[in-house]
């Protein structure tokens, strides 16, 4: 039985309003696109991982960066996420798509190969699976699965704004058109934020990432929520953020 080629296409552009060139702030020296990469690394699922940034020349750095790294990088529309994304997945031959935000520095492996497990157990009578559609996992650890085709129908069918520049908006809120699977978590653990969109979420991050990666750099999502637990005021760190709308 053919396989088909998965490949995980992060998002990445230094032009944030909240937290400029957050994917290259750094912790321990390293950039934090660095980390969400190493740990994207070590999914089973994904064949290949493409860095999808824009042709803005303030992104050159994300480019640089990627190539140190031995990382794939495509660049393509600043706005049009929708179209970078369908373009980044043709050039690379893409059959199955992960979808993944440049600012989950504590992405965790084991999660991305749970949904992408479900999505290829349930293809094809499955079109996008995601562990977002009902919140259950701490924020930033968010990971959406579609095929190629469906996203290919996507770039030729979306036309509003939000469904060009967050890529998947297109799918969750067409459920006639497109069969959509949550991977939900027990006990649910929404109320975590481990994004990096703000400087308070750069210093919850920056304190799990000093205490957990040296002595463990495989540490997962439950590593974390011990530490946590271990140290419960860091949460509000960032606890009173508000996640922008739309993913």
């Amino acid at each position: 039985m053919h396989k088909p080629q998965v490949i995980a296409i992060v998002q990445v552009r230094l032009g944030a309003t909240r937290l400029p060139g957050k994917p290259l702030k750094t912790v321990l020296n390293r950039p934090l696109l660095s980390y969400q990469l190493e740990r994207l690394a070590r999914s089973k699922t994904i064949d290949k991982i493409v860095v999808a940034t824009t042709t803005n020349p303030s992104d050159q750095a994300v480019v640089d960066l990627c190539r140190q790294e031995g990382m794939a990088v495509f660049r393509g529309s600043e706005q049009d996420v929708l179209e970078r994304y369908y373009q980044a997945a043709k050039h690379y031959a893409a059959e199955v798509v992960i979808r993944v935000t440049g600012d989950c520095p504590l992405i965790d492996p084991e999660i991305v190969d749970k949904v992408v497990g479900y999505f290829l157990e349930h293809y094809p009578h499955v079109d996008y699976v995601s562990n977002t559609l009902k919140l259950t996992y701490p924020r930033g650890l968010d990971v959406e699965v579609f095929s190629f085709k469906n996203l290919e129908r996507a770039y030729h069918e979306a036309k509003r704004p939000e469904e060009r520049e967050h890529v998947s908006p297109y799918f969750y809120e067409h459920p006639e058109l497109f069969a959509l699977a949550n991977v939900a978590h027990s006990p649910n653990e929404a109320q975590h934020r481990w994004t990096v969109d703000t400087p308070e979420d750069l210093q919850l991050i920056s304190k799990v990432i000093e205490t957990l990666y040296v002595p463990n750099p495989h540490f997962n999502m439950q590593d974390v929520l011990n530490l946590l637990q271990q140290h419960p005021q860091w949460k509000a760190i960032n606890a009173h953020i508000v996640q922008k709308p739309l993913r």
